[in-house]
């Protein structure tokens, strides 16, 4: 096995599985998102309901994945019921290199089963296991530990799984992995529950082969040793995203309390140096990286009335969630925070889209627009354990304004009031960065609506230094040759963690060790084909660019650019859209 070429289909509906080989589309379109987006186009009917069998559920790996260090990831592709347009999440963990060593690129999955079930894949065998006795079990982590039980080869395997959000269509519930990884944004989960689904084990022992192993050699080493040798990834191994807090909370770009505030002394008590001395417990890594950023913190709590006997839980923390579940609720306290995090992995929802959620909820309490009596708990900035509360009020659907939370906060708002401080773009809640207008215009042009699609974030922190934003159209330019260029990056798949190593030309010197003949002009323009294939998805979904709403609290609260113009946001956000829709590069 070289280049990836063989997709599965599965019939959820008649139990049928078959192989395809499609070797022209990964010639094409290299794998992973460039290949998904191209079969969600096929195998998506124009208009299909979300949380229908007929929607798909796409998982496209690259050619790179399991041959070369960092690329390490998985694309999911499916219609999103919280947007009703793209869905599209990335996860690690063992995910792709299981799915190439079982012998495929992609695996599609449609229908829907009469009752619960989860999937083994193993290599040329599918296996439609009965999983009534896992539906309704409250903890993800706990159907993983049955799973790993009942299924063979432990550490070869991927297993993916939903909780109880997924089993009760949270519009935002997500897919959890193993090591801590998740399909988190856009509903993946909610589509796992849709379809009775509730878990995936793939494995398999095929091996991929390069096309020249001596270039092989040479590549393989210079990625590896600029991962171990050089500062590129080193804060992603020392301190890992949380490194992220005190540089955002000092020029005042961390958003607090339903972005109200961008900076608190009260934040450097979760900053990533902190919560390194004195919580990590360990490091792990997804499969094929040496780097290890996922950091585990070591919770301890006392038994009852059990003097010197303690529970130690072990929970992952990322920039991402500790914004949400913690700056964005005015939670400062180390362990409750990590007891939010232990509460939203436990139930499988994405925490980015709780974490805004619930501080909606917070200020729509406080202002009088819901009741009491809806949100059952008394919500207040920085009470943990009311949130928690909460959130598991959440995932179980417990009340008609559960329900309706649980589709995210542009419905809710929709429903309840208090739209001008609902944080969602297109649909999608917002990442955790207030830094000034090219985040916020990456949020609301990204193909997935996430701080991931185009940096804009990075952009504004560079032209901070320089003391000067560039025109609208020049960063609406910058914007969409960034996404255009990631475009490549998860079609291989690569960690965008790695970005900085696979540049432009080490990138075609990759691909010459599985035999692709390419250059940087090339891939270019596929980047920029493949981003137009997304937007066309989502346009023929129904998303309009001209109806995208911008939330006034981010034009209310102070950048570190000073005040968001929102001239400035609709002139980029109209030139993106001229390019990203234009003609060519089809």
């Amino acid at each position: 096995m070289s280049l990836p070429s063989q997709v599965l289909h599965i019939d959820l509906t008649k139990r049928k599985y078959w192989i395809e080989d499609r070797g022209e589309l990964f010639q094409l379109y290299l794998g992973g998102t460039g290949v998904a987006i191209r079969l969600l186009e096929e195998e998506c009917p124009r208009g299909a309901d979300p949380l229908g069998p007929e929607n798909p559920i796409i998982f496209a790996v690259g050619p790179l994945n399991g041959v070369l260090p960092l690329a390490s990831k998985t694309v999911a592709m499916f219609k999103s019921p919280l947007t009703g347009n793209l869905g599209e999440s990335h996860a690690g963990g063992r995910s792709a290199t299981a799915i190439r060593s079982a012998g495929y690129g992609a695996i599609v999955i449609k229908g829907a089963s009469e009752t619960p079930i989860y999937l083994a894949i193993h290599e040329d065998k599918v296996y439609f296991r009965d999983a009534r006795a896992l539906w309704g079990v409250s903890s993800a982590i706990t159907v993983g530990r049955v799973i790993r039980e009942l299924e063979p080869s432990p550490g070869l395997r991927t297993i993916m799984r939903i909780g109880r959000a997924g089993e009760n269509l949270v519009r935002y519930s997500a897919v959890m992995l193993e090591t801590y990884r998740h399909f988190g944004r856009l509903g993946l989960g909610a589509v796992f529950g849709s379809k009775k689904l509730k878990a995936i084990v793939i494995s398999g022992s095929k091996i991929v082969r390069v096309k020249n192993r001596k270039l092989f050699r040479e590549v393989y080493r210079e990625i590896y040793e600029q991962s171990i040798k050089t500062p590129l990834m080193k804060k992603y191994y020392e301190l890992g995203t949380p490194i992220n807090i005190s540089p955002l909370n000092k020029i005042r770009g961390l958003p607090i309390k339903n972005l109200k505030e961008t900076s608190s002394p009260l934040a450097e008590k979760i900053s990533g140096e902190l919560m390194a001395e004195k919580y990590l417990g360990r490091r792990v890594a997804c499969s094929h990286c040496p780097v290890a950023c996922i950091h585990l913190a070591a919770l301890r709590e006392p038994y009852p009335d059990e003097k010197y006997f303690y529970k130690t839980t072990m929970i992952s923390y990322d920039y991402e969630p500790m914004y949400a579940l913690g700056c964005m609720l005015g939670v400062f306290e180390p362990e409750g925070l990590l007891k939010l995090l232990d509460a939203v992995e436990v139930l499988g929802l994405d925490a980015i889209s709780t974490g805004v959620a619930m501080a909606w909820a917070t200020e729509a309490l406080e202002r009088g627009i819901i009741r009491k009596e809806d949100v059952e708990v008394e919500l207040k900035w920085g009470d943990y354990e009311a949130y928690i509360e909460a959130i598991h009020k959440l995932a179980n659907a417990s009340n008609e304004f559960y329900k309706v939370l649980g589709m995210g906060v542009e419905k809710a708002s929709e429903v309840y009031g208090g739209k001008e401080f609902a944080l969602a773009f297109g649909g999608n809640e917002m990442p955790g960065y207030h830094t000034g207008p090219l985040a916020h215009i990456g949020f609301l042009t990204g193909a997935r609506h996430s701080h991931l699609d185009s940096a804009g974030y990075s952009l504004d922190q560079e032209h901070l230094k320089e003391g000067k934003l560039p025109d609208p159209e020049k960063g609406a330019e910058e914007l969409f040759k960034e996404e255009s260029w990631r475009q490549i990056l998860t079609s291989l798949v690569i960690c965008f963690f790695a970005r900085k190593i696979y540049k432009e030309d080490l990138t075609v010197k990759a691909l010459r060790v599985v035999g692709i003949e390419t250059n940087v002009e090339e891939l270019r323009k596929l980047g920029v084909g493949i981003l137009k294939a997304k937007n066309r998805f989502k346009i023929r979904e129904g998303f309009d660019p001209s109806k995208l709403r911008v939330p006034k609290r981010i034009f209310e609260t102070p950048s570190p650019h000073g005040k968001i113009e929102e001239r400035y946001i609709k002139r980029a956000v109209s030139k993106f859209f001229e390019l990203a829709l234009g003609q060519g590069d089809q």
